[in-house]
């Protein structure tokens, strides 16, 4: 494969380790699990890979162009829609390649990953790791998608729920469908609408993923 000098670039890569929008491949192996990170960069606010760099920040280099093959095989037939990855390799040192897999954020969410039983999931990044997405993210994405909300009145259970966000700083959908005794349809349908118009946004505690304001 062609590469570009790189070496201060790509050193200065790893140097930042792996975090919200970077990840390091030794190799690419196992085009389903590959995909996953691309979904979830896809899902959040894209990133790239690192591919021929140890999970220790060592530089290995890419082992053969099959590597970039598995990567593209990745993005057009194991993620639903399929997903441009921008592929560029750069000479680091002693005649190593590292191959950087740039993943855009996607147009349109949410972007699913084929696991290796054939089912299909929603993956997003948090921090240096690939999370499943929750149910009401997927229903929230996917309104967005499609558009056309508008606020004109706050109902009395969407007023609940910014003012609970407004004292106590977050909460679950399962904790506000009790709170404000709403069907669990009702509470992902209540989130989804507000986080389409930006009110209110989703974010990871370790553990869960939680509602809070924007």
């Amino acid at each position: 494969m062609k590469a570009i000098r790189g070496r201060y670039y790509i050193h200065g890569l790893i140097q930042e380790g792996e975090h919200e929008h970077q990840d390091f491949k030794f190799a690419i192996t196992d085009a389903p699990k590959i995909a996953h990170s691309i979904s979830a960069f896809a899902n959040n606010d894209g990133g790239h890979l690192l591919i021929g760099v140890r999970d220790n920040g060592s530089v290995a280099g890419v082992r053969s162009d099959e590597d970039i093959y598995m990567i593209e095989q990745a993005a057009l037939m194991y993620c639903r829609p399929a997903q441009k990855v921008e592929i560029t390799a750069f000479a680091v040192e002693a005649g190593a390649i590292v191959v950087r897999a740039r993943i855009p954020k996607a147009e349109k969410r949410p972007v699913y990953a084929r696991d290796t039983d054939g089912s299909w999931r929603a993956y997003f990044r948090v921090k240096d790791e690939n999370i499943v997405a929750h149910p009401v993210m997927l229903a929230a994405w996917e309104r967005m998608a499609r558009g056309g909300d508008t606020l004109f009145a706050l109902s009395q259970a969407e007023t609940a729920l910014l003012t609970y966000l407004d004292e106590w700083g977050m909460t679950t959908v399962d904790r506000y469908m009790t709170g404000a005794h709403i069907s669990h349809a009702t509470a992902t349908d209540i989130v989804a609408r507000l986080y389409a118009m930006g009110i209110i946004d989703f974010s990871y505690t370790g553990s869960e993923f939680v509602i809070v304001r924007t």
